[in-house]
């Protein structure tokens, strides 16, 4: 679990801190950065030269409008250099409040607009089996996000299609709409994906709950973190 001692963990924020500005939705940021960095340290494999690579897992941020602690993961781990952070969101930098693929080495979809990416985390995953390309496709959704209706659709298609390769993670900060506790999972459980709830600030448990990959049945994973203020 990350602690306050973590010296990677205060890197990670120090690199977050060096986003300034008004529009910087630091709720979703912060909410997210546990789970983004498990999954590039010890979970997706992927790397900066390993980008281009087909064969590539494939990590999609839905919540586009909380990149930072998505940035400061990628410079991290090499991606794009430090310099870019503190420029962010203006005129002339590639690093918008919304991550653009066109423009962010690493990122794999230009995302913002709620409800987009668990779709096409679903046709990511459909496309790769097509290919006979085994590799993983993790999406990252807010718990609010999933109030869109593309998600529901997207939820019964993957299990009707038994994508096994794909694993959505669901950061719950309880900023639904109508939040309900055991909800989440029901939804995913009743369709047939292999659930779990976990932590989203335990690494390890995130760790086990994200390396999951089961036999014809997709992956959901329910981080909880603390709620929205």
């Amino acid at each position: 679990m990350s602690t306050p001692h973590d010296p990677h963990a205060a890197e990670l924020h120090r690199l977050v801190s060096l986003m300034t500005g008004d529009e910087k939705h630091s709720a979703a940021a912060t909410s997210t950065l546990d789970v983004v960095r498990v999954l590039y340290e010890r979970v997706l494999d992927v790397s900066p030269s390993t980008a281009g690579d087909r064969t590539r897992d494939r990590f999609l941020l839905s919540k586009g409008h909380g990149p930072m602690a998505y940035y400061a993961v990628l410079v991290d781990q090499g991606f794009f250099p430090e310099s870019w952070l503190a420029d962010w969101a203006t005129y002339d930098s590639p690093l918008g409040y919304h991550p653009d693929r066109n423009l962010v080495p690493g990122v794999e979809i230009s995302s913002g607009s709620l409800g987009h990416g668990f779709p096409l985390a679903v046709g990511t995953a459909l496309g790769l089996r097509a290919q006979g390309i085994a590799s993983r496709v993790v999406v990252l959704v807010g718990d609010a996000e999933l109030d869109e209706g593309s998600n529901h659709e997207a939820t019964e298609l993957a299990a009707a299609l038994g994508l096994d390769a794909l694993t959505v993670v669901v950061v719950d900060n309880r900023s639904t709409s109508y939040a309900v506790p055991g909800r989440i999972a029901a939804r995913f459980e009743v369709e047939g994906w292999d659930t779990v709830t976990v932590d989203g600030r335990d690494h390890d448990l995130l760790e086990k709950a994200l390396s999951h990959r089961g036999i014809g049945r997709p992956n959901a994973v329910i981080a909880t973190v603390e709620e929205k203020s």
